[in-house]
This record gives structure tokens, sequence and C-alpha cells, in this order.
């Protein structure tokens, strides 16, 4: 009656079915040992750009001093970010192109660490970054410096293109956050976790975008070699550290926390570094990853004591303890089949595994109403709109935006109704209006 099999069983069945559940959430789980260790995690550290937010990001607005046009300034920032790989560098070659601005040559182009970037053009040196990089060439920000934090509380980052002397011009980049980050950080906090946003961004535009998603602690202007420091800093307290994110310079990090989880669409370097890989993209699913592991540990547990349940009661029965005290004694028929039995019940339980929910779902569905097939509506005051052109125009640009499926603009009332298939934000659709020379009042 005495067998190791189920002890055997207990764990690796437990794991496996767990793994597999994981995936059909998609949830990519590379190890058995992280799945075990992100049921010990007390606090998620989350990168911001395109983590929380889509990491689409769009220019807002352009501001230039007296010397150069916006579209000179644009020309001249596009042709040096052609060669960056910063997700900021999407949005300023977009508006190139939406405006059929014709790129230069651009030479001795150099990335600045956590600065920005800087190359020659015409001959002519030009730096493109934040303000700790004109802080370091001792260059004024002079008339620039109330634009950009005031576009820095908006939630925008401002970034700032200068010569050798002086600044030129202010582009402001905007990201929109993911319609479920801000239910994402919820439920972590439901779950007793402690959450930091970490961001290379400064703290004004960091501090708007955490409002948005209700988080209070935020890591803000960290270089991208220093984001590793602040998990190890973390770590050093006593904390076991989450740590999400999908650039390449999240790479070390997601290495250094106890468990690293990556955004399915994020590096090929950070889903190798990754211990756990999100396939949707959604940070919902970090917190199905957490949830995962609470259960496979849990159905562990109950194996464990089955399987010792049965040896504790069995081995005397089976050696004739209670035979002189209570007659009671065991055929080797019962003792196979109890044998048999303790590794099928082990099996079946870890089976229930197939059965997991994540305790999210219903209240999420709940809370949205949005069943299948439903579509999310919402209305805009726009002025500017005087004639049947201005009406085609901005059905035009709010169709173009990935999500909505229709749009009807009303020239008498001033209102622009869009239909959606997915959460799109106010501030997104506000923003391609405003690019397309109108002004939204509501």
């Amino acid at each position: 009656i005495s067998c190791p099999c189920a002890l055997g069983l207990a764990t690796p069945t437990a794991i496996m079915v767990g793994t597999g559940k994981g995936a059909q959430n998609g949830i990519l789980i590379k190890s058995a040992e992280s799945l075990e260790i992100a049921h010990t995690i007390n606090t998620v550290v989350i990168d911001k750009t395109g983590t929380i937010t889509e990491g689409k990001t769009q220019v807002t607005d352009i501001f230039t001093n007296e010397k150069i046009t916006q579209d000179k300034l644009l020309q001249l920032c596009a042709t040096i970010e052609k060669n960056s790989e910063h997700p900021l560098a999407d949005a300023i070659l977009k508006k190139a192109q939406e405006k059929a601005i014709e790129l230069l040559n651009a030479t001795d182009f150099e990335a600045l660490n956590g600065l920005g970037i800087k190359a020659k053009v015409e001959d002519r040196l030009f730096y493109i970054g934040n303000k700790k990089l004109l802080d370091s060439k001792n260059i004024s920000l002079d008339l620039f410096y109330e634009k950009s934090e005031k576009l820095a509380n908006e939630g925008k980052t401002p970034i700032f293109i200068a010569d050798e002397s002086e600044v030129l011009g202010l582009i402001a980049i905007s990201d929109v956050v993911k319609p479920t980050s801000k239910d994402a950080i919820l439920e972590f906090e439901k779950m007793g976790l402690e959450v930091i946003m970490l961001t290379g961004d400064n703290y004004k535009t960091a501090n708007a975008i955490a409002k948005q998603i209700n988080i209070n602690n935020v890591i803000a202007e960290v270089l991208p070699q220093d984001k590793e420091k602040e998990i190890q800093k973390l770590q050093s307290l006593g904390k076991k550290v989450a740590m999400i994110g999908d650039g390449i310079n999240d790479a070390p990090a997601l290495v250094r926390a106890d468990v690293g989880i990556a955004i399915g669409a994020g590096t090929d370097i950070a889903i190798e570094s990754a211990n756990i890989v999100l396939v949707k993209s959604d940070l919902l699913d970090a917190v199905k990853a957490i949830q995962l592991s609470n259960a496979v540990i849990k159905n562990i547990k109950q194996n464990l004591f089955w399987a010792f349940f049965y040896n504790i009661i069995g081995i005397p029965l089976a050696a004739g303890v209670f035979y002189t005290i209570l007659g009671w004694k065991l055929s080797p028929m019962f003792a196979g089949a109890a044998m048999s039995l303790s590794s099928v019940t082990v099996v079946l339980n870890a089976l229930r595994l197939k059965l997991f929910e994540p305790r999210i779902s219903k209240n999420l569905l709940e809370k949205n109403n949005i069943s299948k097939g439903d579509k999310m509506e919402k209305i805009l005051k726009v002025d500017g709109m005087t004639c049947g052109h201005c009406k085609a125009r901005v059905e035009k640009v709010v169709s173009a935006i990935d999500g909505v499926d229709s749009v009807e603009v009303d020239l008498a009332s001033k209102n622009v109704t869009v239909k959606m298939s997915k959460d799109i934000s106010e501030q997104t659709l506000s923003d391609v209006i405003v690019d397309a020379g109108y002004e939204v009042i509501k």
C-alpha cells in the first residue's frame, strides 16, 4: 500500500495543468519555478510606455521660436529621428509623413543614453531630447519652459530640439492609456499588492498618467541602465518584485526581478528576458497570472495532503497495527486498490485546475456592461465645422482610428457621434480632430 507515486505526482501534475491553463488564457509561462514564485509577489513594478499605455504615440503640439517654421522643425526632427529606435520617434516620423515633408540626410548620429539623440544636418549639429540633455549642454529653455511644464501636466511628453546655442522648438507627444490598465491596477491593489510605475519620463508627465489610473507610487526620470538598480533597491527592502515591461531598456530589470513579465507586443529581447509573456499585451493577464499561481500552489498543497493522508492511514493498517486492538486487517486486493486510488485522487484534484477562472472576469463584465457585439458611443462637440467639406474631413480622420466603427457629424448641433467596438479615450478622438484644424469644445 505504501507507494511514492502520489507524492511524485502531486507537484508536477498541478504545474503541468496550471501551465496549460495559462496558455489558454494567453499567458505563456516559461518555467515551473516562475509559476510557483508568482504567488509570493507583494510588489508589482510596471513600465509606462507600451505597458500601461498603448505605445501608439502621436504628435499633439509643435512650438517654435521666430527663427524656424513648424514644418522646418518637424523636418529636422524627423530627419534625425529616423535613425532612432525610441518609441517616440515613430510619432514624429508619422507626423512628417502625414504632412508629406521630405526628409534630409543626417550624419554623425549618436544616441545619448537617457537624454536623447544628436546628429548633424546640413553640417549643423542638433540635439533632440529632454530637459536634462539641454541642461548638460548649458542650453537655456527660455520661453519654452512654461509651455513644457503645461504640456507635462497634461500627461504629454515634451521633446526639445536645439542647435549648439539655443532651443529652436518643442514637440509634444502623447500616448493613450490602455482601456484595461486602470482595472488591472485596481485588481492588484485588491490582492494587497503594492503597485509602482517606473519610467524615464519626467515627473510631471509620469504623475499625470499615474493619476489617470490611480497609481500612487511613481519612480520617474530613471535612466535605462538604472531600472535594474531600482528593482534591486526594492528587493533589498525584502520585497518580492514582479517587473512588467516591453522594451529593450526593461530587459535587465525583467531579469533582475523575482518574476519578469513581458508584454507580447514588446521587443524580442524583453520577451526573451522574461519568465512570463502576456500574449495579448493586456495588464489584466498579469493579474490572472498571479491568481493562477495562487490556485496552483493551493492545489499542490491539497495534493500533498491527500498523498500523505493515504500513506499515514494505510501503512499502519496494512502492517496490522490495528489487528490486535480492533481486529482490522487489510487484504492485498484492497491494498492495491487503495494504492491506485491515491494516485488517481491526486491527478483528479490537479485536473480541477482546468476549471480555474480568474476572479476579475465577472466583475469587469458587470462593470463595463459590454457584451460581445455591443458598441460603445461617445459624443464630442466640435467648433469650426461650416460645410460639407468640414463634415467629410472630420469623419475621415476619426474613422481612421483603430476601433472606430462609424462617425456621424451634425453641422447644426456641432455634435460628432462616434461608435466604437473597443474603448477609445476621448483624448485620442480630440487629438485627431484638433490636428485636422477644428476645436473640440466638449
